[in-house]
């Protein structure tokens, strides 16, 4: 196999155990060159965009810690996402965490790096701020899709007066900066008290299609992939995964809890129903280990994140030129 077509496999907990070794997403080695993977899996450890409970700035290293326990084949597809695309841990992400404006900054400039590399992020926050320099990053040019679980719907203008920049802000500034195309975004899994009656306005005004958890539960998995094919269609698109989309029984170690939330089995099923999707990048947010319960959250996180990586390696094998 050509050196630039190698495969970056996860070392083997067979052979060597889980709890010994370097700590790196999925077990993959790290790396520092962008151009030598399809995927680039990193940390962006951050939460400065945190209007409630920090915490999530130490998510990247503890879904690492519990990703070792993840193996490298899906048990219902039976496919290895490292076995179809180049995977490995590209470290994290530079940060600021007493100044954003600079994080986001940062942030952005090394998404940028992996993006003109040709490398397809799959980022571990972190809050749910960082998605915006991602965005940035690779949306430039022309404005993605979006598929987004959460139970908030995140498109806020401001806090606290005039904040134009919080976790719960970032869609409508993604939407503002012409990065996410609205009528091709579905936000699956929004509940939870609002701050006014007004609060799903700016989706109705903008096509956003929004599935409350009531409507989630009502058409369940098969009626919300069919749906969110129906919403985003074959163009690019980006996902993004709110660990409180979850119930709070599932992920408690979050900022923003809100009840009555989707299952981890659930959540799973819908991910695996994802393929076939044009997914340029991807993220999961928003766990934060101070809240947590034995590790619970973070095992959640990382093996979300692997259901999302299977999706999306499959996703890069169809789009990487040949050769």
């Amino acid at each position: 196999m050509p050196s630039n077509d190698q495969r970056f496999c996860p070392a083997d907990s067979s052979q060597v155990p889980r709890y010994a070794g370097p700590v790196s997403f999925f077990r993959l080695p790290q790396i520092d060159d962008p151009a030598r993977v399809d995927v680039a899996v990193v940390g962006v450890p951050w939460d400065g965009g945190t209007t409630n409970r920090p915490g999530a700035r130490h998510g990247p290293r503890e879904v690492r810690a519990q990703s070792m326990m993840i193996r490298p084949y899906h048990h219902v597809t039976r496919r290895s996402p490292y076995d179809v695309c180049r995977v490995a841990d590209l470290g994290d992400s530079p940060v600021n965490p007493v100044d954003l404006e600079d994080s986001l900054r940062r942030i952005e400039s090394f998404q940028a790096a992996l993006h003109a590399a040709g490398a397809a992020p799959l980022s571990v926050g972190g809050d749910h701020l960082v998605t915006l320099p991602v965005l940035r990053a690779i949306a430039r040019d022309a404005p993605v899709g979006l598929v987004q679980f959460d139970a908030h719907s995140d498109i806020n203008d401001v806090y606290f007066g005039g904040s134009r920049f919080t976790h719960g802000t970032v869609f409508r500034r993604a939407i503002e900066e012409g990065l996410v195309d609205p009528q091709r975004t579905i936000q699956i899994g929004i509940r939870g008290s609002r701050y006014s009656p007004k609060g799903g306005d700016f989706a109705a005004e903008t096509g956003i299609r929004v599935l409350t958890i009531e409507d989630v539960f009502e058409i369940g998995v098969a009626g919300i992939v069919a749906e969110v094919h129906r919403v985003v269609g074959s163009a690019p698109a980006y996902l993004t995964f709110d660990v409180d989309a979850l119930d709070p029984v599932y992920a408690p170690g979050t900022g923003t809890p809100e009840v009555g939330g989707m299952t981890t089995h659930m959540a799973q099923a819908v991910v695996r129903g994802l393929g076939g999707l044009d997914l340029v990048g991807a993220d999961v947010v928003e766990v934060a280990p101070p809240f947590d319960v034995n590790g619970a959250t973070a095992l959640v996180g990382a093996t979300l994140a692997f259901e999302i990586l299977c999706v999306l390696a499959e996703a890069r094998a169809r789009t990487r030129p040949s050769g």
